[in-house]
C-alpha cells in the first residue's frame, strides 16, 4: 500500500461527511468538528491529490475500553488493503494509549474483514432512539 495512515491527521469539517456520502451513508454534518473534540483519536488516509480516502476513529472514556467506529474507505480505493491498514493503525494507537479492549459493530457481510483484522465476533445489541434517528435522517 502506498497510502499512509496518519493518526489525528488534520481534516477539514466537510471531508468526512463527503466520504460518508460516497459510501452511501448519511452525511451527519452536525457531528463535525465535535467528533474530533470528543473522540480519543482518529486516523485518515489521503491519496496523491490530498483527498481524504479513508477515515476511522476510536472513542470512549480513555480507560481500558474503546469503541472503533466509522471505518470508511472511498469506493474507488476499496479492496486495496487500505481499510485493513487503517484498522491496524487504530488498534496500535489504542494499545499505545493503554486501551486493552476495543469493540466494533459491523454489518454481517463485514465479518470476515474484521476477523482478519483480529476481532472476535460475538453477540450484542444495538439500541437506537427513534427521536435521534429522525433528526439524523432529515
Amino acid at each position: 500500500m502506498n497510502h499512509k495512515v496518519i493518526i489525528n491527521i488534520p481534516i477539514d469539517t466537510n471531508e468526512v461527511p463527503d466520504l460518508r456520502e460516497l459510501v452511501g451513508w448519511s452525511r451527519r454534518e452536525e457531528d463535525y468538528p465535535t467528533l474530533f473534540e470528543r473522540c480519543n483519536f482518529w486516523a485518515g488516509v489521503r491519496d496523491e491529490n490530498d483527498i481524504l480516502i479513508g477515515f476511522g476513529y476510536v472513542c470512549g472514556m480513555g480507560l481500558e475500553h474503546g469503541y472503533m467506529e466509522d471505518i470508511i474507505i472511498h469506493p474507488m480505493y476499496q479492496g486495496q488493503g487500505i481499510g485493513s491498514e487503517l484498522v491496524k493503525e487504530l488498534l496500535l494507537e489504542s494499545e499505545r494509549i493503554g486501551l486493552g479492549i476495543i469493540t466494533v459493530s459491523f454489518e454481517q457481510n463485514k465479518t470476515n474483514f474484521y476477523k482478519a483484522c483480529g476481532f472476535t465476533p460475538g453477540s450484542g445489541g444495538v439500541w437506537r432512539s427513534s427521536t435521534c434517528l429522525k433528526l439524523h435522517t432529515q
